[in-house]
C-alpha cells in the first residue's frame, strides 16, 4: 500500500530566507503549521521549490529536522533527495537521517542526459538500498530528459520500493498511459499545477503543488472535486486557477510563490542567487489573488 494512499494534495514547501539571506526557521515553522491547518494532505521538504540546490549540507539537515519536529506525524512527510551521481546518491540514501519521513522524492538525473536505460538502472540502484518508499520525479524542463511512460511503467513493475511518479512532463497523454497501465497501488502525481486537475480527473492521484502552498483551500477543493469526478466543479476551479498559475511561474519558481507568502505576511520574498525575487509588477499582479482566494 502506498504511503500516500488516501491523500490528494501535497505541497512542495519553500525554504524561507531572512532579508540577510539566512534560512528563516521561524517562518518555516509558521508555513508548516499554516499548510497543515489549511488542510494540505502531505508536505515535501527541499524539493525544487525549496531551493535545495542552494542550501548547504548543514542548512539541509537543520531544515529536515525542523520539518520532522513541527509536523510531528500529523501528515505524511516527503524528503527531497536527488542528484545526478548515482553512486553519491546511494551513499546519501544509506546514511542520511530519515527518521520522521515517510518517503523520498528523487528527481531524474540532470545535466548528464542519461538514456532511458540509464534512468532505469539509476532508480533500480536506489531501490536496492532505500530505507523508505521512493517517489520518482520526472521534470524534463529542468533535467533535459523525459522519462517515458514505458520506462516509468517498467520501474513501477520491477522495483520493490518505488510507489509513485511525480510527472511534470506536461504531457497528458503520457500521464494517461501511466495511469492506464500501472500496477495496482502505483500512483501518478501531477508535478505541474496547470495539469493537476485534468490529470486527476482521468485517474491520477492528485498533485505535489507549488500553487497549493499559497492557496491551499482553493487548490485542495479542486483536486478533491476531480477525485470525485465532479467535472463541473473541477473545471470551474481550474479556470479560476490558471491565470494565477501563469503568474506564479512568470519569473521562475519559487519567486512567484515567495511573493505570495510575503503578501500573506508568512515570510519574505527573498530567494538565493542565481534566482532573483519577484518584480514589483508581478507582486502587484498577484495581490488580487491573495485578497480574493482562500
Amino acid at each position: 500500500m502506498s504511503v500516500l494512499k488516501g491523500t490528494s494534495t501535497g505541497v512542495a514547501v519553500i525554504t524561507p530566507f531572512t532579508q540577510e539571506g539566512a534560512v528563516d526557521f521561524d517562518a518555516l515553522k509558521r508555513i508548516i503549521h499554516y499548510l497543515i491547518d489549511e488542510g494540505i494532505d502531505y508536505l515535501v521538504a527541499l524539493g525544487t521549490t525549496g531551493e535545495s540546490v542552494t542550501v548547504t549540507t548543514d542548512e539541509r539537515n537543520a531544515i529536515f529536522g525542523t520539518f520532522v519536529r513541527e509536523v510531528n506525524g500529523r501528515v505524511p512527510l516527503v524528503m527531497g533527495l536527488g542528484g545526478n551521481s548515482t553512486v553519491a546518491l546511494i551513499h546519501e540514501f544509506q546514511n542520511i537521517a530519515s527518521k520522521g519521513f515517510d518517503a523520498y522524492l528523487s528527481v531524474t538525473p540532470y545535466y548528464n542526459l542519461p538514456s532511458q536505460e540509464g534512468l532505469y538502472q539509476h532508480f533500480m540502484a536506489l531501490d536496492a538500498v532505500t530505507p523508505l518508499p521512493i517517489i520518482m520525479y520526472n521534470v524534463p524542463g529542468r533535467t533535459g530528459v523525459n522519462m517515458t511512460a514505458e520506462t516509468t511503467l517498467r520501474l513501477a513493475n520491477d522495483a520493490k520500493h518505488i510507489v509513485a511518479v511525480k510527472d511534470a512532463s506536461g504531457d497528458l497523454n503520457q500521464g494517461k498511459k501511466i495511469i492506464s497501465n500501472a500496477p495496482e497501488g502505483f500512483l501518478l502525481l501531477s508535478g505541474n499545477d496547470e495539469t493537476a486537475i485534468p490529470l486527476t480527473l482521468i485517474g491520477g492521484a492528485g498533485v505535489i503543488s507549488v500553487a497549493a502552498g499559497g492557496f491551499p483551500k482553493t487548490f485542495s477543493t479542486g483536486i478533491r472535486a476531480a477525485i470525485a469526478k465532479n467535472k463541473e466543479e473541477a473545471n470551474r476551479i481550474t479556470n479560476t486557477l490558471l491565470p494565477l498559475i501563469d503568474l506564479l511561474y512568470q519569473e521562475g519558481n519559487p519567486a512567484g510563490i515567495k511573493a505570495v507568502y510575503a503578501l500573506k505576511n508568512l515570510s519574505t520574498d527573498i530567494v538565493r542567487l542565481p534566482l532573483v525575487k519577484a518584480s514589483k509588477g508581478l507582486t502587484a499582479a498577484l495581490r488580487p489573488f491573495v485578497e480574493q482566494l482562500d
